[in-house]
Parts: C-alpha cells; structure tokens; sequence
C-alpha cells in the first residue's frame, strides 16, 4: 500500500495524463514572441530547447517541446531537470507524457532521472510507476528507487527493494549498501530495522566494502541513530581511513547518547592526532552539545575560541549551539550576547533565544521574544510553539500558555502535534490545573501518547494528586510497560499521600516486570575537568571525605531547620539509614565535590540527568546560604540558580 502525505499527490496513472501545454503559456513578450516564431521554422529545436531549460525558460521549452517531433535524451533530461528545480509537477507531468509518447519511457537512464525528479517533488507513487515500468533496470535505476523511497521516509519499502535487488542477483555497489543503511533508520520498526541494518554490516564486510569511508560512516550513523554506541565505536575503531565526516560521526555517537566525557575526548584526539583535515561546523555542534550535557563551561569557552579561530562563527548551526552550550551552563548573558552579535538569524536561533530563556524560568522574557520574531516577519516553526509554550509552563503561565496554544492554528496555521498537547497539559498540570490537563487530553484530536499522559503524571506528582495520577499511570503501564520511570513516578506520589500499602505494590510490579530504576548521576566541571557522580556511589575515590562535609553541613542545617524528606526513600528502613541515602544522591556530592575543590566565591555548576529531588533542592537552598555561595544546578527539566538560601525557580519547577 502506497501512501504519499503530499498535496500534489494524485492517484491518475501517469499514462492517462492528458498534455496541455498551452495552459502553461499565459502572456509572452513580443520579443519572446518573436524567438518562437523564428525557432518554429528550425526543423530541429533541440538546442534551442536546451538553451531555454539552461536559462531557467521552462515554460517557452515546454512550448516548443510540442512542436518537435525527435526530442532527445539530453532533451528530455535537461526538462526533467528543470521541473525538478522549478519545483513544478504539472510540468513534469507534461514531460513525463511527452516522453511516453515519443517511447523514451524504456530508457534506463531517462527513468533514473524521472525517478529522481518525482523524489524532489515528493511524489513518491509516481516515481514508483517509473519503476515498475522499465524493463530494464539497471543498477542506477534500482539505486534511484532506493534513494527516493530512503528520503522519503519509507524505510521498509526500501529495505524491500534492497532484498529483491540481492534475491534477482543484481550487483550492489557503495550507493546501494549506503541507501539501505540510511533505509534502517527511517522507520518506526526500530528492532526489526537495527537487526536488517547488522544483515546489511555483514554483506557489506563480505563484499568488501570495509575500506571505504563514506559506507563505513554511514554504517556508522545507524548504529549511533539506535543507540548501539558499542557497535558503532566498533565500526570506527575498525575504519583504515577516517576523515573529518567519520570523526564527527563518532563524537555525535557519544554526545546524542549520553556519552559527553567520550564525545570530548574524541575530539581532542581528533585535533592532536590529524593533520590532514580540521573539524568542521557539524564537528563542533557536536562537541558544543557534549559541554551543554555536562556542565562543561569552561570546556565550551574553549570551544568558542576555536570556533572564532576557524571562522566557524558565521555558520547558523554553530551560532545556535553555542547559544544553547552557555544558557545550559547558566551563562544566559553570554547566550544573549552571541545571539545579538550574529549578522543574520534565523528562525532556529529564535528558537535557541526563547528555550534558553524558558529553561531558566524567564517565561514572560520568553514570550516577549516570541513577540519580537513575529514582528519581525520571521515565521514560527512547530518547535518555536514547543519552546514557547515550555516557557510559560516554567514560569506559571497558565493563561498565557492557552492563548499561545490556540494561536498556533487559528493565526499562524501550525497543526498541533502530540508534543504541542503534552506542552499544553504540563502548562496547566504544574499550575494545578489537573482537571482542564485532563480535559485537554480527553478532547484531543489525535490519540495521546506517552509525552501527553507523562506531562499529566508529572504533575501529579508535583501536587500529589492521586485520582488523576492512577489514570494516567494505568494508560501509561499499557503504552509504555518497561518504562521503569512511570512505576517511579507514581510509587513517588503514594509515598508522599502516605499510602504505604500501594508504594509496597507498585515496587512489586516493578520487580515483576525486571526493570529498574534509571540512577540519578551528575557532573561538575572543576579545572577544566569534568567529574561524575553516581548516586551511592561508594567506590568513589572522594566519598569518604564528601560524606564527611555533608553530614556536617546537614546537622548544622538542621538546627536552621532544615528537615531531611525522608519520606522520598521507598524503603522499609530506619530513619538514619533513610538520611544517608539522601546524602548520597548524586548531585549532593557533586555539590559537596565543588565546595572542597573550588575557590571560594566561586559558582559551582552542576548538571542531573533526572529531575532534582525536593529534599536536594531544600538541601542546596541552605548551603548557598549557609556557605554563602552561588549554586547552579540544571537537571532534566530547567535551570535552577541557588543564593542566600533562595532558588530562581521560586520553587515552582
């Protein structure tokens, strides 16, 4: 079953296409006028149908096109061509009916060239309809199909290609094997595909393919796509020739799936290692990205340096990362300064300005932004409305959310997705608004996924409410059932209700469906290197002398009144056991690690790779009293700045 989600599909056969070539000539120029005429007398206009097509005149070729009775296959291919530029599929169809009726319809080269036209204008059933037809079919041909089913998203019906090329016997070649890898990646089917990509490794190996670079890399970019970073360091570490596309291949690997101290060190091993070659604007994306995940500051200042060294500063993806790298480190001025010193933006570095602004809880600052781009004529994206909209569920936007919500369709005609609804019910979830999320959610238009009942049980967990917890975790058991974090989650809100007997069963369903829960870790950067920290992580090498300064520091607090939540720990333990567990979540001893190595006065900086706990929070607000400095925490959701016993997000986070 073809499908083909494009305005200008239609289910007509190609061969029942009627040609109307003077309905595409309006009004002519009486100079044009005059060219035609003087042309009308040659007895073969081929050149001067390729001159036109080469000077852009698409609609006078067209017209002469009519009067030739030999079109030739350069004739045909520069038209072809020209449809495909122009973006115009009433000309190509045209084209493509002249061509049938001048039997160039069986022409290999001719087909391969149609096939690629109807890519460009994604009209994918007709590309097809040139397949099927050629007898011939050579490999340029067969690769064509592959490449155009490949971008267009159908990575099944590709891979379907792929194999009935190797079941026929025809000979693959480096662009065939790099299509069908590409083909793996495109589809929801993500097992079945991961395991039709390790088939495609296999024969590339036993044909040979090993040393060439861009199959390799490609090979490479699929295993990273599904995660598999172990298979696809395998495939680098095995490549005989690397160039800077391998490299940033790797380093994009490790970033994109939480590798940051492995994307970092790749680089610097790329920059001390090659010669040949220099990491390019993809390169230091990447790299960028990796700092942002860690914290890294003063690693990403480096990377600035570099950047303004290699005149990489011009290029809109790099700007865009280096704006998200210091807002995700907390230098929002330094975000904001890149952005106003960029001679040109685009919509993406809009983006990058109003989330930057959201994940530090400015949502009103956000929206004005948002104001500022639509006045200036810069047309809003779907993920404009993602970041937007996330920044009035920061800040307590409730209202605002709503009206940015409806304007999406009624005045900028942007669809809302699933991600725009879970934004929506995190908006009114977080303001205590449970019964509208929950309404929002019964009158959805398109069916909700996990990101819509998420958004809803994290809220629920904010303002412990069960009724509305139970129904979304139940939806969320079925969607998602080895997601060990919704488990969490609601065991989390029990717990807080004091519903013991239900904690115990939830923790039991966990355990019965063999999934665990993911380990809180955090980062901080001193001295240019970057530190990790597992939560109850013993075998760390400083834990002795950090739990030492934490249980200090937590008796002193307690007599300001701070009161360690130990209700957070679903265990059935005493309450001092309960209390070293607290201390040993990972972000309190990336904390207790910033303040013996770092310089007093200085801001210590840390990242979670989950939510932040609410007894840490209590816990970090006083110690930045307590030992008078400034804090900075980022966990998966926002930016949280502590100082004088006071956090940025006014506790509404």
């Amino acid at each position: 079953m073809w499908v083909l989600n494009s305005p200008h599909f239609i289910q007509t056969p190609i061969s029942s296409l009627p040609i109307k070539h003077k309905t595409f000539i309006s009004s002519q120029q009486s100079s044009d006028s005059i060219t035609t005429s003087i042309t009308a007398k040659s007895t073969n206009k081929n050149p001067v149908i390729q001159s036109l097509c080469k000077k852009g005149n698409l609609k006078q070729a067209l017209q002469l096109l009519s009067s030739e009775s030999s079109p030739t296959q350069q004739t045909y291919e520069l038209l072809i061509h020209s449809c495909a530029f122009e973006k115009s599929f009433r000309d190509a169809l045209v084209v493509h009916r002249h061509l049938i009726e001048n039997e160039f319809d069986h022409d290999p080269f001719l087909a391969t060239k149609l096939i690629d036209m109807y890519s460009e204008l994604e009209c994918i059933e007709y590309a097809r309809q040139v397949f099927d037809k050629i007898s011939r079919r050579t490999i340029y041909v067969w690769n064509a199909i592959l490449r155009a089913l490949t971008l267009a998203g159908y990575g099944v019906e590709a891979l379907g290609i792929y194999r009935e090329m190797n079941r026929i016997g025809v000979p693959c070649d480096r662009f065939t094997h790099t299509y069908a890898l590409k083909a793996c990646v495109v589809s929801e089917s993500m097992t079945l595909l991961l395991r039709k990509g390790k088939e495609i490794h296999g024969r590339i190996l036993r044909h040979g393919y090993e040393s060439h670079v861009h199959i390799m890399t490609t090979l490479l970019d699929m295993y990273a796509k599904f995660g598999n970073v172990m298979y696809a360091s395998y495939v680098f570490d095995g490549m005989p020739d690397k160039n800077v596309v391998s490299w940033s291949a790797m380093i994009a690997c490790y970033s994109k799936n939480e590798r940051p101290y492995e994307a970092l060190n790749l680089f610097y091993a790329m920059v001390n290692e090659i010669i040949d070659f220099s990491p390019n604007s993809v390169t230091m994306v990447n790299v960028l990205q990796a700092c942002a995940a860690v914290v890294g500051l003063e690693q990403g200042k480096l990377m600035h340096c570099y950047i303004l060294r290699r005149n990489l500063d011009s290029m809109l993806p790099v700007t865009s990362a280096l704006m998200t790298m210091y807002a995700r480190c907390g230098k929002l001025e330094a975000a904001q300064k890149v952005f106003d010193q960029m001679d040109r933006r685009d919509v993406v570095s809009w983006n990058t300005l109003i989330s930057s602004y959201a994940i530090h809880g400015f949502g009103m600052k956000a929206v004005q932004i948002f104001d500022e781009m639509i006045r200036r004529g810069i047309k809003p994206t779907p993920i404009t409305f993602v970041s937007v909209l996330g920044a009035c569920s920061h800040a307590g936007l409730a209202e605002m959310g709503k009206r940015l919500f409806v304007s999406m369709t009624e005045r900028h005609g942007i669809r809302p997705s699933v991600e725009h609804y879970a934004s929506l019910v995190d908006v009114l979830g977080r303001a205590n608004r449970l019964k509208e999320a929950a309404k929002v959610i019964e009158d959805m238009k398109v069916e909700p996924g996990p990101k819509v009942w998420g958004s809803l049980l994290g809220s629920c967990r904010i303002h412990c409410n069960v009724e509305f917890a139970e129904r979304a975790s139940n939806r969320l058991f079925e969607l998602e059932p080895t997601n060990a974090g919704n488990y969490v989650l609601l065991a989390d809100i029990y717990a807080k209700a004091g519903m013991w007997d239900e904690v115990k069963n939830v923790r039991k369903l966990l355990e019965a469906q063999g999934l665990q829960k993911v380990s809180g870790r955090s980062w901080i950067e001193v001295r240019r290197k970057i530190y990790s920290f597992m939560s109850v992580d013993e075998l760390n090498p400083h834990i002795e002398q950090i739990h030492a300064l934490l249980a200090e520091l937590s008796e002193e607090m307690k007599q300001q009144g701070y009161i360690p939540q130990t209700k957070l720990v679903l265990y059935d333990l005493d309450e001092k056991e309960k209390e070293r567990i607290l201390l040993g979540h990972s972000e309190k001893l990336a904390v207790g690690f910033g303040l013996i190595n770092t310089s007093k006065g200085q801001t210590i900086r840390i990242t979670k790779n989950l939510r932040l706990c609410e007894d840490c929070h209590t816990m970090t607000k006083f110690i930045s009293k307590f030992i008078g400095r400034e804090i900075m925490v980022r966990d998966v959701n926002r930016v949280h700045h502590f100082y004088n016993g006071m956090c940025s997000c006014g506790d509404y986070w």
